[in-house]
């Protein structure tokens, strides 16, 4: 694996990406992601992760985190994990969901060609962490990952959507504590 895919400094922040398999836009719904939201909230109290700034967009997770604890690799990858099931248990389960058989049928493909699964493969293998090692780089990235739902145009403001922390950057409270990039 390339050093460009590795958390080598645990006492940096890293920006990550991991998407959806196949780009699926999955999180059209509220509770998807909701599912997201509680999973870093349980990392965030139990695992030591630090929340510099987030977002999620329809297929894919934006981060700027850093931990106090646990190893950043292991902290993302049980919470891969452990989403991946709950998201693919929620569109099973739910009964609104028209596009659950073809959603599903996609992450069962993607799964048995890949050992490292059980049954479905929810996320990409790779999160491409990038090292931030200054804070020019770091804002140039916060400002990033809160464009993104106004680039989309789901907003007009970046503190509008409320899936990102940049509610948080504005002054008020988001869906999750985060620690402000310095």
């Amino acid at each position: 694996m390339s050093r460009n895919y590795k958390f080598w400094d645990q006492s940096k922040p890293y920006f990550i990406t991991y998407a959806v398999v196949d780009w699926i836009d999955v999180f059209t719904r509220r509770e998807y992601k909701d599912i997201l939201v509680d999973s870093l909230q349980y990392c965030i109290d139990k695992k030591g992760l630090i929340v510099y700034a987030w977002c999620f967009m329809s297929n894919h997770v934006h981060l700027i985190i850093g931990t106090e604890q646990e190893k950043m690799q292991d902290i993302v990858r049980d919470m891969k994990k452990f989403t991946s099931k709950e998201i693919c248990k929620a569109i099973k389960e739910n009964t609104e969901e028209s596009r659950k058989c073809w959603m599903l049928a996609l992450f069962l493909k993607a799964g048995t060609s890949n050992s490292n699964n059980e049954k479905y493969q929810f996320w990409q293998q790779h999160n491409q962490p990038i090292e931030l090692d200054n804070a020019k780089i770091i804002e140039q990235k916060v400002d990033y990952i809160h464009e993104n739902p106004v680039k989309a145009g789901w907003v007009n403001e970046p503190w509008q959507y409320i899936y990102s922390s940049a509610l948080a950057y504005s002054g008020k409270e988001g869906l999750l504590p985060i620690t402000k990039a310095e």
